[in-house]
Order: C-alpha cells, then structure tokens, then sequence
C-alpha cells in the first residue's frame, strides 16, 4: 500500500510542480488558504464581487524580505485608489509550514506597519496555491515568485505580472490603472 502511494505521488508530483503561471485571459485556479486568525478565504468566493488584486509576496524564504516590505507599503499608502476601484488586495504569504504563522504576523507587523481591515493576507505553508499557479522558485533561501494578478469577477485575468527576480515588482499605481481601464471597457 505504501509503495502504491509513493508511485501515485510520484507520478502526480510533476504535474503540480509544472502547472502553467496563469496569463491574461486565463481561469485563476481557486484555491482556499487561511489567514491569521484562523478565517478561511477561498478565492472563488471573493471575486463574485468585484475585482481582485491577488499579490503572491516571498513569505519565509529564511528572513523577511525588504522587497516584499516595500511593494506593501506601496500598496498601503495606495489604499484608497485600490477602495475607489472596489478592488479586494489578497497577500499571500508562503514558505515553510514550521512557524509560518509565526513569521507572517512578525511580517504583518514589521516596522510598525498598520496593515489595514481591507486587505485580505493569507498563509500558503504547503504552496498547494504557489505549486497551482506555477510560482515556486526552486532554490536555496527562496519560496516563490513575486507575482501580482488581477483577477475580474469570473477569475479571469485581466493583468499578469511574475518577477524572476527579487525586484520589479508591480507598483501599486500600475495596477490601479489597470483596474480603471477594465473598468471603463
């Protein structure tokens, strides 16, 4: 039985670990993670309403990353463009299960930030979401790949943009335009 359900996994491995990074006009997987109080936020759930801004951060590669510190805090300071389009921002933030939790509040807290009520931030300790959309970053001290979608009412989406890097991340002002334009469409 055991080796059955090593060559199952085996076998069904591959296929999560090479799932296609979602482009324009593709479905978003749907994926349910938990945020830190413990809340269920599935994402088919949350685009019904309106738009999505579905941020994937590094999480936990071993410490908190300054880059991620800086495209959120980019995104706060921008709340009210994100409220103006009723546009829902969702962080996700993986990396391994042990202390997840644990180094996300550290990171929701971080510098004295003051996340605010609107922004959904949910943890991904397995990367099930992260392996789905094709964003794991496979090396040392890394976790997945920055990435930033927007998602319309159906899931699909409309704006796609995945960092190979630490850096060039989407910048809150360009995803605010995007949203406006989808919106006048």
């Amino acid at each position: 039985m055991r080796r059955t359900l090593a060559v199952l996994f085996a076998a069904l491995l591959p296929i999560v670990a090479h799932a296609d990074i979602p482009k324009i006009g593709d479905q978003a997987p749907d994926f349910a993670l938990q945020a830190l109080d413990g809340a269920t936020v599935r994402l088919s759930e949350l685009t019904p309403s309106g738009p999505v801004v579905l941020v994937v951060l590094r999480g936990w590669p071993g410490y908190q990353c300054p880059v991620c510190d800086r495209q959120v805090q980019d995104y706060i300071s921008s709340l009210a463009g994100f409220a103006e389009a009723k546009a829902r921002v969702l962080f996700v933030y993986p990396g391994p299960a042990a202390d997840l939790k644990a180094h996300a509040e550290e990171f929701r807290s971080w510098k004295g930030r003051q996340w605010p009520g609107d922004f959904l931030y949910v943890l991904d300790p397995d990367y099930r979401m992260i392996n789905a959309y094709g964003l794991r970053w496979e090396a040392p001290k890394e976790t997945a790949y920055p990435s930033t979608f927007v998602l319309g009412p159906k899931g699909i989406v409309r704006f796609a943009k995945t960092s190979r890097t630490h850096g060039d991340r989407s910048k809150a002002a360009d995803v605010i335009a995007e949203l406006k334009a989808a919106a006048g469409r």
